[in-house]
């Protein structure tokens, strides 16, 4: 109970910082978005991270960290000009486009061997992608594809966190991924900069605040539950912001978008439901070969 209810509170977080960073978009460019949205996490972030001590600075691993960290920022600016720029039911669907893509980057790049009923899962949610995309479509417009690379190069952050923490732990992979994109994200933000005002740094300080918010209780979240269980709490993160963008902003859902979400939430569902039975039988291998090891 106490990570579902982690798990939920992380998905209003995180619907919530897209309600903020379409209000901030409407202030300042997207590259400055992304930079407060940094600078503002950090601050929010150093507290918990500085009572770990000394320890957390510890790394031998500072060039994957700006490789990992320069990826992420050009996931995020995607995802935000998206959520700027897209109806916002729209860009979260297709957000969650992630994980498929994080099961073939795990393929090449991990060596994970992936069966028939998971690669089923994955081509019936891309289908779902194309559902909402709808290429050739006279409602086709090339911003969507921004959200779907935003997707992709997430999908590579997960797997170079996946590769950070057999090493670091968790705190030290969140502290030089911060550290790193301020000022990796000041450098973009300078060739279109607007200086905030009035209501605009409330925005750009509740994309920080509100995005580490829901980091923190995510990873928190997934250290008490199983994935394939926590997993459909999160999809409520799309109920809820195409509620917010119809009673804000006056927009509407359509029904390709309709479809195809349901049918990347439910690609997600099982490939998140094979991966944990995978990983137990895994467990539960090991745990007899130790009990037997003749």
């Amino acid at each position: 109970m106490r990570a579902a209810l982690l798990m939920l509170g992380s998905t209003m977080a995180f619907g919530l910082m897209a309600i903020a960073i379409r209000y901030a978009t409407a202030h300042v460019p997207t590259q400055e978005v992304a930079l407060f949205r940094n600078a503002f996490g950090l601050v929010a972030l150093l507290p918990m991270l500085l009572r770990s001590g000394p320890k957390v600075f510890r790394t031998q691993q500072l060039p994957r960290y700006l490789l990992r960290s320069l990826i992420g920022l050009a996931s995020m600016l995607c995802a935000f000009w998206a959520i700027g720029h897209l109806p916002i039911s729209q860009a979260i669907s297709l957000s969650y486009a992630t994980p498929l893509f994080v099961t073939i980057a795990a393929v090449l790049l991990l060596g994970e061997v992936v069966r028939v009923r998971r690669w089923a899962a994955v081509v019936c949610g891309f289908i779902g992608v194309l559902i909402i995309v709808r290429p050739g479509a006279d409602s086709f417009t090339p911003g969507v594809l921004v959200a779907v690379l935003a997707a992709l190069l997430s999908s590579l952050v997960a797997i170079q966190i996946k590769q950070l923490t057999r090493v670091d732990g968790a705190d030290t992979v969140v502290l030089y991924t911060y550290v790193f994109w301020v000022p990796l994200s000041l450098v973009p933000a300078l060739f279109t900069w607007v200086w905030p005002t009035g209501i605009a740094w409330v925005w750009l300080a509740a994309t920080g605040i509100l995005g580490t918010v829901g980091q923190l209780l995510w990873t928190r979240a997934l250290r008490l539950g199983e994935v394939s269980a926590l997993t459909p709490i999160s999809f409520t993160q799309l109920p809820l912001v195409t509620l917010l963008g119809w009673l804000l902003f006056n927009e509407t859902i359509d029904r390709y978008t309709v479809i195809g979400a349901g049918i990347i939430l439910g690609a997600n569902a099982y490939i998140a439901h094979r991966e944990a039975v995978l990983a137990r039988r895994a467990a539960s291998n090991a745990a007899t070969q130790a009990a037997h090891p003749e």
